[in-house]
This record gives C-alpha cells, structure tokens and sequence, in this order.
C-alpha cells in the first residue's frame, strides 16, 4: 500500500529546478506519526529553499506504484535529481514488510525509468554493492549514481549528512564536486558512516 503523506503546495515550485523525492517504507502507512526523515526534508525547505515530495510506503507494490507515479505522472520528474530512500535492508537487498527484495529484481521493476538520477539510502540500510552488482543496477535503470553508507544505523543516524549531500547539490550539479566537497565538509562524519557512491 502507499500513501502520499506531504507535498509542497505548487506555487513553491515555480522557481526551484531541483526538488528531491523521498520515499520511506514504515509498518503501517495508516499512521500520521512525522518522522525523522520528514522533520529533516522540511527543515531543508525552510532552511535552503530545497524543494521535496515525501511519501510512504509499506509494500512493494507501494514502492512500485510510488515510483512508477512520479515517473509517468509527475510533470517536475526531470528535476527531481535525487530520489531519497529511507528503507531498512542489508548489503544488496531492501526490506519490506518482512520480505527482502535484491536490488537486481528493483532495477528490473525500474528498468529504464530512472534515467539521469542519483538513488541515495539512509543509513537505514547499509550499500554494499560488488562492482558487477552496481554496474547492473545502473545499466538497466538507467540511473547515473547509487549513494549510501556502509555502516549500519549505530544510534547515528544518517539524516543530518543526507541533508548536507542534498544541499550541496543544490548548489552544484557536478556530482564529484559535491562529493568531494561533502568528505572535505564532513569527513568525521563521511568516514564514521562509510559514506559510498556507485557510478
């Protein structure tokens, strides 16, 4: 199942050409309970003018439908340079609802879908992707980077460098650039999570 939880009004859209796309699996998409990953988004907003759709969801098929909605419905999608998960998994997987799904059979529901994006994880779930693992993730999806920790969720959570990866693209599109930046910025931090980029 999927629920849209929290959209800016459109008329905030006007001016910004960069928005990012948070979807994050909870147990129960009933609840109106604001998480962590929701309070960080909005901050961004209010703090650096950076535009976000957030939505939950439950299942894979609300992952799917979620996702397949901003591509084929979302008139913003090109600019929508980042899509945010905030899901539990291990290395190669997503958990959802119990079920574990590898990355490979994501790619496949994706196939070609997520051109010139950057998929980037919480530290819900730690990356820890082989080489041939990634290359076939952004083959199939057509996705430019996959971004994420290597270090799982220790009481630190990832959300506060999420947020400052965000930033930074914001204000410049060269991928490498922000990453470098980002390291120089927040190496502690870059360095305790593991943080990692797939391209």
């Amino acid at each position: 199942m999927l629920k849209k939880t929290q959209q800016l009004p459109q008329e905030q859209f006007i001016d910004t050409d960069y928005f990012i796309y948070c979807l994050e699996a909870i147990h129960d998409i009933e609840t109106d309970k604001v998480t962590e990953a929701q309070k960080s988004l909005e901050h961004l907003s209010r703090q650096y003018g950076v535009a976000s759709i957030y939505n939950t969801c439950d299942t894979i098929e609300g992952l799917e439908t979620s996702l397949n909605a901003l591509v084929l419905d979302d008139h913003n999608f090109k600019n929508y340079e980042i899509i945010y998960l905030v899901i539990a998994g291990e290395a190669n997987s997503i958990c959802l609802n119990n079920y574990y799904y590898s990355l490979q059979e994501i790619a496949e529901i994706f196939e070609g879908s997520l051109e010139g994006k950057i998929l980037h994880f919480s530290n819900a779930k730690i990356l820890d992707l082989d080489e041939e693992e990634a290359q076939y993730f952004l083959d199939i999806t057509g996705a430019k980077a996959v971004s994420g920790y290597g270090n799982k969720y220790n009481g630190i959570t990832s959300s506060n460098l999420d947020m400052a990866f965000f930033n930074l693209f914001n204000e410049d599109e060269n991928m490498f650039d922000v990453v470098e930046e980002l390291h120089q910025k927040h190496y502690k931090v870059c360095k305790l999570l593991d943080f990692r980029l797939y391209y």
